[in-house]
């Protein structure tokens, strides 16, 4: 596995646990965190499967 790839998993980690943090604190509704989520992990593969 590159840097680039240890990278992605680590930053898709991060905006998560700060996604869901957000929603714990009640700044982004339950459909806003789930669609971040979502969109981040298409995203992560996306580009973690071209490296």
């Amino acid at each position: 596995m590159t840097e680039a790839q240890w990278g992605l998993i680590v930053v898709t980690a991060i905006i998560i646990v700060f996604a869901a943090a957000m929603r714990s604190i009640g700044a982004l509704r339950t459909g806003g965190t789930v669609t971040a989520i979502v969109v981040t992990i298409v995203v992560a593969t996306s580009l973690f499967l071209t490296q």
